[in-house]
Formats: structure tokens, sequence, C-alpha cells
């Protein structure tokens, strides 16, 4: 077990680690994605582990694959736990187009289960990553920002998943990097209101409003006209960017998969 960050003192790996322990398959990797990942877990945010699994090959000889995706959520020794988890061949399938969510889960300081496989897997995400994961990152934020303008009164979590995924989108077009951490990426936007609206959200609740009386942090066409600039920054980014159009890893991962399929039978 790999506890890259221990930052977190109200993440008990010890406790998350046995819950992904008892998985109907071996593991190759689980780790915290969501807001304990953003940086704005509420005291009542639950816990989103995803990871990776890894079939028996004679599960997936047949013409019908079973549990690609497995899914199991629920209360665990007190612990609010939501976790999915793919096969290795559909998480790379995954990798190998422009998805920055399951690069983000890949790349998460907070390992609650490691493996050396997980560390090959690490070690060829810079070559999945290319200048079209911008799309992913601008349609991501394109359905948040529906989700909190059409609410009355609006919540701050969709606000800031519309911040987190535009400054991570700009930040991965510049740099190349995967950071998904909000408070991190906020370093270099420096845009003032973000901590303020991670205080209401981390003292408050997942379902928590916007504070009315907050003035300007509150005010809805503000934050409207600062999506679309940073939607315009992120297209920005994205024509300039150097990153390549293709992946590069696709036969390093194929080689990995067959490796670890046939030494996990």
């Amino acid at each position: 077990m790999n506890h890259r960050l221990t930052t977190h003192s109200t993440i008990d790996y010890d406790r998350m680690h046995q819950y992904v322990s008892a998985h109907s398959y071996p593991l190759v990797f689980a780790t915290i994605s969501g807001a304990h990942l953003y940086g704005f877990p509420s005291p009542d945010s639950d816990f989103d582990l995803r990871g990776t699994h890894v079939l028996p090959l004679r599960s997936v000889l047949g013409l019908t694959v079973d549990d690609e995706t497995i899914e199991k959520e629920g209360v665990y020794d007190g612990l609010e736990i939501d976790l999915v988890t793919h096969d290795l061949r559909k998480f790379i399938a995954l990798m190998l187009r422009r998805n920055g969510y399951v690069l983000e889960q890949l790349l998460s300081p907070l390992v609650v289960q490691s493996s050396p496989e997980h560390e090959e897997l690490i070690s060829f995400a810079p070559g999945c990553i290319t200048k079209h994961h911008a799309h992913h990152y601008l349609g991501f934020a394109a359905t948040q920002w529906k989700l909190f303008a059409k609410e009355s009164p609006p919540r701050v979590k969709p606000l800031l998943y519309v911040y987190r995924v535009l400054l991570t989108g700009i930040h991965l077009m510049r740099t190349g990097e995967v950071a998904a951490n909000l408070v991190r990426l906020n370093e270099s936007a420096k845009l003032t209101f973000i901590d303020e609206l991670i205080e209401m959200k981390i003292s408050g609740n997942e379902k928590g409003q916007l504070d009315c009386s907050a003035g300007a942090v509150a005010d809805v066409d503000f934050h409207h006209s600062q999506y679309l600039r940073l939607v315009a920054e992120l297209e920005q980014a994205y024509s300039q960017s150097s990153l390549p159009d293709l992946p590069s890893a696709r036969d390093a991962l194929n080689d990995l998969l067959v490796r670890t399929r046939t030494s996990f039978c």
C-alpha cells in the first residue's frame, strides 16, 4: 500500500484499504478522486474511490464479458464510500482516448492501494496525453455550468467543478501535466474569489448554496463572465499547445495488458 500524500487528516487509508481489499477481483490500484482530490471536501462528502481490477483470462475470451465495470457504494465502518473500478483493458482503452478523468484517477496522489502494474501505468500516462484532452475539459465544464445555472438558489459544488475542470484543462494544455487540485491550480491562476468559494464548500455541506451575503462571489452574472473568459483561455491554450495529436503509449500499454492478464491467472 502506497500512501503518497498523507496531509489529509480526515482520510483513514487503513480502513479504506480494508474495504477495497474485499474486491471480487485483484486490483491494480485504488485511489481517491472527487472532492478530496480536488481540494474542497465538505464534512459530509463521501469518498470517491476509483481504480482498476483484472478479470481472469477465461472471463474475457468469450463473446460476452461481464464485470468490466464494478460499482459499489454504501457505508463501511462509518465511511460513506463510492467505489468504481474498470477491468484493466477497459481502463487502458479510456486512457488512450481524450479522457482526462481516468488520468486524474490514475495519477491521484491519494493512493489507497498500489502495485507494480500501477506504477507502470503511471509511467505510460504522459504518452496518453494529447492536445485534444482540451475537449474533455470544455465539455465537462459546460455540463457543470448548465447544472449550476439551472438551480435556484445555485449551489457551490457545481460552480467549483466548473473552475476546477477549466483550470485543469488550461494547465494541461500549457504544461502537459495533469493537476486536479483546485487549491494548487489557483496558486498560478490567482482567482481571488476561489478561496472564498472553497471555504463555503468545506465549511458547509455537499448541497451547500452560495451565500447571498457574500457580495460579488455570489453574483451569478459575475461567474458567467468568468466562465466564458476561462473557456476562451482554454480554447486559446488548445490552439497554441505543443502537445501531440495522438497518444504514443498504445503498444506499451498493450504489452502491459497482456503481461498482467496472463500473470494474474
